[in-house]
């Protein structure tokens, strides 16, 4: 069923193109430029499609070239209004200082983002959560005080990934609210940015806060939501990376088949190349053998010790902590329903001193409760 904005073009038989060539029209009048059309294109397939938030400006412009309100196309905006001042009461003062964004200041954001992403992966989020956090709440002031625009655009998808790599952070240290939140930030960012890839990553990542959460039947949905709401072809490596998410749901869901065939389809969908345009997917061979190993382990199959055995000999003493915790959880598991509980506890005493460095709240508890059994 067509969402009323849609319905709208499609009662004028207009092409995307038109409706974008309008709505250049009406921002020239206003004396504004637009994104290119790539990225306002995205834009409108999210608004059509998705149900994306309109901001005010785009609000004004679709009601003006369609000619209509904003409630006749489903547009207006549900959050309460504040009470608005008189004209005479607002000062200049009130009126906010724009971010002068530009391609440079975005190229540090991005660097920035990527120091936090390297650190992370090396020593954990308890060491980095705050800079992390803290390069979240900049780069959201930034792009909430710039004016609409390709810089403003490709701010908001550094937003994004800042948002959802913090997001993990939270998530390892055991704040679900905190990581759902940040989640929260990270998909509405990459909605506003275009970015349909970015958006598809931070959703389905948003599903393990629900998976440790103990809800895996919701995060599988939300997983497959995710997958689904994709506009068009997909990088390769994102798909492989949504099927392997999904077999882990489904491990966790206790449905074996239906895992290893997620699994399987993650395998044969991953390309050989790295993909650069993803700094944020960190998948190959080696992490996807890691990966089915955990899917393994989690549903009690000793198979899973050669996966994980040559998951760690490949990944390399002290390059991926937080990794390496997990990949020792998921071998003590492993080695426990084998009924080996001496090697079974050599990796669940190794990931513990591991967890103390990285501050891993997630994988604490998984250890405690091995240690104990």
């Amino acid at each position: 069923m067509l969402s009323q904005l849609a319905q709208a073009r499609a009662e004028r038989g207009w092409k995307k193109a038109r409706l974008l060539h309008e709505l250049r029209n009406a921002a020239a009048r206003r004396g504004e430029t637009l994104p290119k059309d790539e990225s306002l294109s995205r834009r409108v397939a999210i608004w059509e499609n998705q149900g994306g938030a309109v901001g005010d400006f785009y609000r004004d412009l679709l009601c003006e070239v369609y000619d209509q309100s904003a409630a006749e196309l489903g547009i207006t905006d549900t959050a309460a209004l504040p009470s608005q001042p008189s004209a005479e009461n607002v000062s200049m003062a009130a009126i906010p200082q724009f971010s002068r964004l530009d391609p440079g200041l975005v190229e540090l954001l991005r660097g920035q983002t990527q120091s936090i992403r390297l650190l992370d992966r090396r020593l954990g989020g308890q060491s980095i959560f705050q800079q992390a956090r803290a390069h979240v709440d900049n780069v959201e002031q930034l792009v909430r005080y710039a004016l609409p625009g390709d810089h403003r655009d490709a701010a908001a998808g550094e937003l994004s990934q800042a948002a959802a790599l913090a997001g993990w952070q939270a998530l390892d240290l055991g704040d679900l609210g905190e990581a759902w939140r940040l989640h929260e930030i990270a998909t509405a960012a990459a909605r506003e940015s275009g970015d349909v890839a970015a958006l598809a990553y931070a959703r389905a990542q948003q599903a393990y806060v629900l998976l440790d959460g103990d809800r895996p039947a919701d995060a599988h949905t939300l997983i497959l939501a995710a997958r689904e709401r994709l506009d068009g072809p997909a990088p390769r490596h994102l798909l492989a990376w949504l099927h392997a998410a999904e077999g882990e749901a489904l491990a966790a869901l206790g449905l074996r088949d239906a895992a290893l065939r997620a699994l399987d389809t993650s395998d044969a969908a991953l390309p050989d190349d790295v993909d650069d345009a993803l700094p944020y997917l960190m998948l190959d061979a080696g992490h996807l053998t890691r990966w089915r190993g955990h899917c393994l382990a989690r549903l009690g199959e000793t198979s899973a010790i050669e996966d994980l055995v040559t998951a760690l000999d490949a990944m390399g003493e002290g390059n991926y902590g937080r990794a390496e915790v997990s990949l020792r959880v998921d071998l003590a598991l492993a080695h426990s329903a084998r009924g080996d509980l001496t090697e079974s506890q050599r990796h669940a005493q190794r990931a513990a001193e591991l967890a103390g460095r990285t501050g891993s709240a997630r994988q604490r508890r998984r250890i405690a409760e091995l240690l104990t059994a």
